[in-house]
């Protein structure tokens, strides 16, 4: 299933770049079928990781059989052993990326790129109590340092380029170095998935309830949702991510916003459901996470996964923040340019470990929920209608840092034109 039109490596309706980008070779006439999905990949491993129970730590580790014949441990009465894991030590940053490449699966077509059209990054406070994913769009203007070969020597550092041609340029290493280099972050975990895996990643969700604002119905991506709630899983929630047409002004950042009211309600479902309880669900998310995706060396071991999951374990739906990185756009079109202020205040708090505050909008691509249930459950469970106010120890950002916290109840806002 592919968008119908010819994709264009641009935010929204037809702007063209006010510099060049790096040289497109073997483009195809049709669009990334799956490429901004691969936020659902980045939303289960988050999702594993917040949950961090020991049915998550099981699953993890029975998912070794994966990568590479293994030999299946049980104890006497048959249950799977677990290696006694404790928490990860302090705060730690895992960049997540979404490659369009196809993974060299025919059915996407010969590729001649890789871009990174997700980049995600995702913060946990040494004190695990709170995290933050940061939304990189993906045509935003940034310098990209330079990137080392994988034979020896390293690419030119450029200027000014779309960050999601980092990819193409130095691979996952590249992408790392230049979100360190644009947030003063250092990241010492990334992934990367392609089509495949966010497909089985979203089969093995098993459907996400999500609140739309009113009727849409995008051609482009085959997404046909009525207002109200609809549960979405397979063919339609591939598209529900997908869609840009079909959400707020038609533009990536409307389909940020419109991927977070996804990610948040994916979040409390797994969180609150009876999802942890069932080891063959989670063992099904974790094995199609571990079978599709390509992980930093640091990565590389369920230990390590396991480690992260229990530091997030009790994190509170109000302090799990999605944040789109601060962004403006440029004159004359074709892309976005960092807002230096805001995006300084936003990672000086990460930096520090301070929580934050939003007192912006959720983006163009979302509403409140008007229906949203009333608190009525302890905050450690409970979720907000609306964004949290700041306290004392939070850090308030500017109001055009657009975002919502997992505990908001927000909707997808169709396309005003």
């Amino acid at each position: 299933m592919s968008d119908l039109r010819p994709r264009t490596n641009r935010p929204s309706r037809g702007r063209t770049s006010p510099t060049s980008t790096i040289a497109r070779h073997g483009r195809l006439k049709r669009p990334s079928p799956f490429g901004t999905l691969a936020k659902i990949f980045a939303a289960t491993l988050g999702v594993v990781l917040v949950s961090g129970v020991a049915v998550a730590a099981i699953a993890a580790w029975d998912v070794s059989s994966s990568l590479k014949k293994s030999v299946h441990l049980v104890d006497a009465s048959g249950n799977t052993v677990v290696p006694q894991v404790g928490a990860i030590d302090g705060s730690f940053n895992v960049l997540l990326a979404g490659s369009d490449s196809g993974g060299g699966n025919a059915a996407y077509g010969v590729r001649g790129e890789n871009l990174n059209d997700v980049t995600m990054l995702l913060h946990v406070s040494a004190d695990h109590q709170n995290a933050t994913v940061v939304s990189f769009p993906r045509d935003m203007f940034v310098p990209i340092p330079a990137c080392p070969k994988v034979n020896g020597g390293s690419y030119s550092a450029m200027s000014n380029q779309k960050i999601n041609t980092t990819l193409t340029y130095g691979g996952l290493a590249c992408t790392v170095l230049t979100v360190e280099k644009l947030t003063g972050m250092s990241i010492p975990y990334a992934a990367v998935i392609q089509f495949d895996g966010v497909i089985q990643m979203s089969n093995a969700v098993g459907g996400v309830s999500v609140c739309v604002a009113g009727d849409i119905n995008d051609p482009y991506t085959g997404l046909n949702v009525k207002a109200g709630q609809n549960t979405l899983q397979g063919a339609q929630a591939l598209a529900f991510l997908r869609t840009r047409h079909g959400v707020g002004d038609g533009s990536d950042l409307g389909r940020i916003s419109n991927q977070q009211v996804f990610l948040s309600s994916l979040v409390r479902t797994i969180k609150s459901a009876d999802t942890l309880a069932n080891p063959a669900k989670v063992y099904g998310i974790a094995k199609a996470a571990a079978s599709n995706m390509t992980l930093s060396d640091s990565l590389n071991n369920l230990s390590t996964i396991a480690s992260m999951a229990i530091a997030m374990k009790n994190i509170n739906l109000d302090n799990m923040v999605f944040v789109q990185y601060p962004n403006h756009y440029v004159a004359g079109g074709g892309g976005v340019a960092p807002t230096v202020d805001s995006a300084t205040q936003l990672f000086t708090a990460l930096s520090n470990d301070q929580p934050i505050s939003l007192t912006g909008n959720t983006g163009v691509g979302s509403v409140a929920d008007p229906n949203a249930p009333a608190a009525t459950t302890p905050p450690s469970a409970g979720a907000s209608t609306a964004a949290p106010s700041p306290t004392s120890s939070s850090v308030a950002l500017p109001n055009d840092v657009h975002g919502q916290t997992a505990g908001q109840y927000t909707c997808s806002k169709p396309f005003s034109g």
